[in-house]
């Protein structure tokens, strides 16, 4: 079963095609995908890795936290679950939402 991990603290210049080649020399990777600003296109320094099996991910993290990808130190982890659903993002809670006392 494949294992997602979280790596941050990528530089901007690094590309999907570059995150698979440095994990691949450390396992099996399904999928590497920098995530980027949907406005701009431009990184977010941030992304996601797919390892094939739950061996690979952890020889990844291993030996890739805290390494040197294109000038910046990055941080490699088992991605937490998302916690989608509910759509609950705070903010105020119903009437006008300007506060004061009229």
């Amino acid at each position: 079963m494949a294992v997602k991990l979280f790596v941050g603290g990528l530089s901007f210049s690094t590309s999907s095609d570059r995150l698979r080649e440095v994990f691949a020399a450390h396992g099996s990777v399904e999928s590497a995908r920098v995530v980027t600003d949907r406005d701009t296109g431009r990184s977010r320094g941030f992304g996601f890795v797919e390892m094939a099996s739950e061996q690979d991910a952890q020889q990844a993290v291993s030996r890739l936290n805290g390494q040197d990808v294109d000038g910046r130190q990055i941080k490699v982890e088992v991605a937490k679950p998302s916690e989608r659903g509910g759509g609950d993002r705070g903010g105020p809670r119903g009437g006008s939402g300007r506060g004061g006392r009229w």
